[in-house]
C-alpha cells in the first residue's frame, strides 16, 4: 500500500523531498490540463458550427455548451472536493484525469452535437484537478507559505493557457479533431503519471465521513457559514470571479467592434495576459506577501483588477487598451491570498469541501457572467448620442470588483490576529509570527522548516 505523504505538520525532517516530489506533480498536472482545455479554444466553435445550419445556430449552441460546463461545475465541483476530503486527494486526481482523457476520446469521435453535449457535460463533471489540488496544496504546505504555493498553481495554469491555444491551432491545422485526440493523451498521461508518482496528501485520521449534506452546491454554504469570516471571503471570491468572467464573455466581440481586431491580435493580446499572469503568480505573490502581509495583498490585487478595467473600458485605442494588461495583471495577487486566508479558517479534513465550493462558486459566474456581461455589450452597443459606451462591461465589472475589495476589507480588518486552533499564526501583515521560519526560507513554498537549534 502506498503510505501517504508526511503533512506539514509532522516532526518528521525526512518529508522535503516527498514534498516536493508532490508539488511538481501539482505543476505538472494543472500544465497538462490547461493545455489539454487550451487545445480545444480554436478548434471546439468551429466543430460545433459544422454540426449547425448556419453561423447564428452554431453561436447559441456553442454558448450553450458553455454553459453547460459550468453547470456541472457547480454541481459537482463540491461532491469531488467532498469525496477527497473521504477518501484523500489522490484517488480523486487520478480519476478525474481518467474521465476527462476518456471524455476527450469522446468527443474526438462524436459523429453530431448531441454527443459533442455529453462529452461537454462529462468533462464539467471530471474536470476537478484545481480544487482538489488547492486542498493537496493547503495539505502540504504550511499556512504561512500557501499564498505563494497557490501562485504556483496559478503561474502554471498560466503556462498552459499560453501554449494551449497556440498548439490547438497548428494541430487544428492539420486535422480538426487532432486537438482532442492530443487532449486525451495529456490528460491521461497526467493520470499516468499521478499513478505512479504521486503520494497521498491527507491520512487517513484526519478524513472526514461523506456526506450528501456536504456534496452539493447548497450544502456547501453550511461550510461557508460554519467558521469565522469565511462567508464574508467567500462573498469576495463570487465577486472577484464574476467580474472576471466579462473578460471570456465579451474580450474578443468588444475587441473587433471597437479596435476592428482579429484573430492575430486577439491572439497575442491572450498571450499577453499569460505572461504577465505567470510573472505575477509566480515571481510577485510570495515577495509581496512576505513584505506586506496577505491582507494587503488581497486589497492590492482586487483594487489593481479595478484598475484595469477601468483602462479596458475607457480605452479609445487599442494600443491603450494593452497599457491596461500589466495594470489588470495585479489581481493574480488576489485569488492566492483569497485561496490562503480562506484555508487557514477550516480544518485539514475540511480543506477538499472548501476547494470544491470555491470551484462551485466560480462555476455559478461561468453560468451568470456570459448573460450579465453579453446583455450590458449588446445594449451599450446599440446606443448613441455622442458618448461611446461600448465599454460598459468593463465598467460594470470594475463596480464589482470595487465591492469585492470593499467586502473583504470589511472581513479581514478585524481579523488580522486570527490563530486556527490546527496551525501556526498567520502572517496577516507582512510580521514574522514569534518562532516561524526565517523569512529566506520562503523562496520555496515547499521548503522544510529549520529545526536546528
Amino acid at each position: 500500500m502506498r503510505r501517504p505523504l508526511v503533512r506539514w505538520s509532522s516532526a518528521s525532517r525526512g518529508g522535503l523531498g516527498g514534498r516536493k516530489a508532490a508539488m511538481t506533480f501539482i505543476y505538472v498536472t494543472i500544465v497538462l490540463d490547461t493545455l489539454a482545455f487550451g487545445i480545444l479554444i480554436p478548434v471546439l466553435a468551429p466543430l460545433v458550427v459544422s454540426f449547425t445550419s448556419s453561423k447564428a445556430q452554431g453561436a447559441l449552441m456553442f454558448g450553450l455548451l458553455l454553459t453547460v460546463w459550468s453547470l456541472m461545475q457547480f454541481l459537482f465541483s463540491p461532491l469531488l472536493g467532498t469525496l477527497s476530503d473521504r477518501f484523500g486527494r489522490r484517488p480523486v486526481l487520478i480519476l478525474s484525469a481518467i474521465g476527462l482523457g476518456l471524455d476527450y476520446i469522446v468527443m474526438a469521435l462524436a459523429p453530431n452535437l448531441a454527443w459533442l453535449f455529453i462529452g461537454r457535460v462529462f468533462s464539467g463533471i471530471t474536470a476537478a484537478s484545481y480544487p482538489t489540488a488547492g486542498a493537496y496544496v493547503a495539505d502540504v504546505t504550511p499556512p504561512e507559505r500557501r499564498a505563494a504555493a497557490f501562485g504556483m498553481i496559478g503561474a502554471a495554469w498560466g503556462v498552459g493557457f499560453i501554449l494551449g491555444p497556440a498548439l490547438g491551432g497548428v494541430l487544428g491545422g492539420i486535422g480538426p479533431r487532432l486537438p482532442f485526440w492530443a487532449a486525451a493523451i495529456m490528460s491521461l498521461a497526467s493520470a499516468g503519471y499521478g499513478f505512479f508518482v504521486l503520494p497521498e496528501s491527507l491520512p487517513a485520521e484526519v478524513r472526514k465521513p461523506f456526506t450528501w449534506r456536504r456534496a452539493n452546491p447548497i450544502g456547501s454554504l453550511t461550510l461557508l457559514r460554519s467558521h469565522r469570516g469565511l462567508l464574508g471571503l467567500a462573498s469576495s471570491t463570487f465577486l472577484s470571479f464574476l467580474a472576471f468572467q466579462v473578460l471570456p464573455s465579451v474580450f474578443v466581440i468588444y475587441a473587433g467592434v471597437r479596435y476592428g481586431w482579429h484573430e492575430l491580435q486577439v491572439g497575442l493580446t491572450l498571450t499577453i495576459v499569460g505572461v504577465c499572469n505567470i510573472a505575477v503568480q509566480g515571481v510577485l505573490v510570495k515577495r509581496v506577501i512576505k513584505r506586506v502581509g496577505e491582507r494587503r495583498t488581497l486589497y492590492a490585487g482586487l483594487l489593481g483588477g479595478m484598475a484595469g478595467f477601468l483602462v479596458y473600458g475607457l480605452a479609445p485605442l487599442g494600443w491603450v487598451f494593452l497599457l491596461g494588461i500589466p495594470v489588470f495583471a495585479l489581481i493574480g495577487l488576489s485569488q492566492p491570498a483569497l485561496q490562503s486566508l480562506m484555508s487557514r479558517r477550516v480544518t485539514p479534513s475540511e480543506q477538499g469541501q472548501l476547494q470544491g465550493a470555491n470551484a462551485s462558486i466560480l462555476g455559478l459566474t461561468g453560468i451568470l457572467g456570459p448573460l450579465l456581461f453579453g446583455l450590458v455589450l449588446s445594449q451599450s452597443i446599440g446606443l448613441s448620442g455622442g458618448v461611446d459606451l461600448r465599454g460598459a462591461p468593463f465598467l460594470l465589472a470594475a463596480g464589482i470588483m470595487l465591492v469585492s475589495a470593499a467586502v473583504a476589507a470589511q472581513v479581514t480588518k478585524a481579523e488580522t490576529a486570527t490563530v486556527a486552533p490546527w496551525g501556526p499564526a498567520p502572517v496577516p501583515d507582512g510580521v514574522e509570527p514569534k518562532g516561524s521560519p526565517p523569512a529566506e526560507s520562503l523562496s520555496d513554498p515547499m521548503e522544510e522548516p529549520s529545526h536546528d537549534g
